[in-house]
C-alpha cells in the first residue's frame, strides 16, 4: 500500500461543495481537545479498499464514533471549508486547525498560494480555526531532488509573508515538514526556522517525520525541541514500533512522555493532533474506530495535564 500525501490530495479534490452559513458553535473553545488528522484515517480507508470523504457525512459519522471531538482537515479551496461547515455543526465538531499544502518556493505558484490560504482561512475562522498548518511542498513528492539555495530562499520569504498575513486575521500559521526537509544537512527545515520572525511562523512538530528524517534519530528530534521548541503550537502525534508505523499510538521509538517533559520545561502546551497512519509494514488487526479509540486512550494518559 503506497499511501502518499499526492493520492490523497487528488482523492480529496474530487469531493463537492454545499453552501454554509457561519455558526456560534464553532466557537466552542477546544484548547484541551485531542484533534486528529483526516490523513490517519485516508490510510485507513485505502486499506480497507474504502475511500475517505466520497461520502464526507459517513466517513465523519465513523470518525465520531472513535470519540474525537475535535478535527484537523485538509483544504484545497473554500469550498472544501463550505462543504465541511454543516457536517461539523451535525457532529458537533471543532475545528481549531486545518492544514493546507503549499508551493511557496516558484514564482508562478507562490501568490496563488498565499491568496488561496488567505481565502481559505477568511472562509474557515467563523468555524473556530486559529491555527493553519502548512507544508510546503518539495520538488517531487517522493523525490530525491533538493531546493537550490535560491528557492529556499524564496520559499523563506513568502512564508513569512504569508504568516504575517494570517496574522492580521488572528490565525496562526504553523510551519510543518515531512522527512525531505531534513536532506543534505536538514537545510530547508533550519533555513525555514531562522529565516522567518517566530511572530509569523510558528511550527508543527511533526515528531515522527523529523524522527524518520534525520534517520530514526530520537537525538536529533530532541535538539530541535532545544532549538525550536518556543515556537510549538502544535503536535502532530505519531508512533512506530521498530521503525515501522504502528497501527494505535503506544511506547515505542518515540520518548512521548519525554516529549511533553521537555515541552512543559519551557511552558509551552501545544494543541494535540494525533496523526498515526498506516504504511505497507504496519499491523493489520483493527479498524479505524478502534485503532483510534486506542490512540485516545494512551494519547490521555501521555498527555494527562494537557487534556
Amino acid at each position: 500500500m503506497a499511501t502518499s500525501r499526492r493520492r490523497f490530495i487528488q482523492t480529496l479534490a474530487a469531493t463537492s461543495a454545499v453552501v454554509a452559513s457561519k455558526h456560534s458553535w464553532a466557537k466552542t473553545s477546544a484548547a484541551s481537545l485531542i484533534s486528529c488528522n483526516q490523513y490517519s484515517w485516508f490510510t485507513f480507508y485505502e486499506r480497507e479498499k474504502r475511500s475517505w470523504g466520497e461520502n464526507l457525512d459517513a466517513s465523519l459519522a465513523e470518525y465520531v464514533k472513535s470519540g474525537l471531538k475535535a478535527f484537523e482537515p485538509s483544504f484545497y479551496s473554500t469550498n472544501d471549508v463550505r462543504t465541511l461547515a454543516p457536517l461539523l455543526k451535525k457532529y458537533q465538531l471543532a475545528l481549531p486547525s486545518a492544514y493546507i499544502g503549499s508551493i511557496l518556493h516558484e514564482d508562478a505558484e507562490s501568490q496563488k498560494t498565499i491568496e488561496t490560504a488567505i481565502a481559505i482561512a477568511k472562509e474557515a475562522k467563523p468555524l473556530g480555526l486559529s491555527i493553519l498548518v502548512t507544508s510546503p511542498n518539495p520538488i517531487r513528492w517522493g523525490g530525491s531532488e533538493i531546493k537550490s539555495d535560491a528557492q529556499l530562499i524564496k520559499q523563506a520569504k513568502n512564508l513569512d509573508l504569508l504568516g504575517s498575513e494570517l496574522k492580521k486575521q488572528g490565525i496562526t500559521l504553523a510551519y510543518h515538514t515531512h522527512d525531505a526537509e531534513f536532506k543534505a544537512g536538514a537545510r530547508e527545515f533550519h533555513h525555514m526556522l531562522q529565516n522567518t520572525h517566530p511572530e509569523n511562523v510558528s511550527l508543527c512538530l511533526d515528531a515522527h517525520w523529523i524522527y524518520r528524517g534525520a534517520g530514526n534519530s530520537q537525538v536529533a528530534l530532541f535538539d530541535i525541541v532545544k532549538m525550536y521548541g518556543k515556537r510549538v503550537v502544535e503536535l502532530h502525534i505519531r508512533q512506530s514500533v521498530g521503525q515501522i508505523w504502528g497501527e494505535t499510538f503506544g511506547e515505542g521509538d518515540i520518548d512521548y512522555p519525554r516529549l511533553v517533559r521537555e515541552l512543559k520545561t519551557m511552558n509551552v502546551k501545544p494543541l494535540l493532533v494525533l496523526e498515526q497512519c498506516l504504511e505497507a509494514q504496519s499491523p493489520n488487526t483493527l479498524n479505524a474506530i478502534q485503532a483510534h479509540q486506542q490512540d485516545l486512550v494512551y494519547a490521555q494518559k501521555v498527555f494527562k495535564g494537557w487534556v
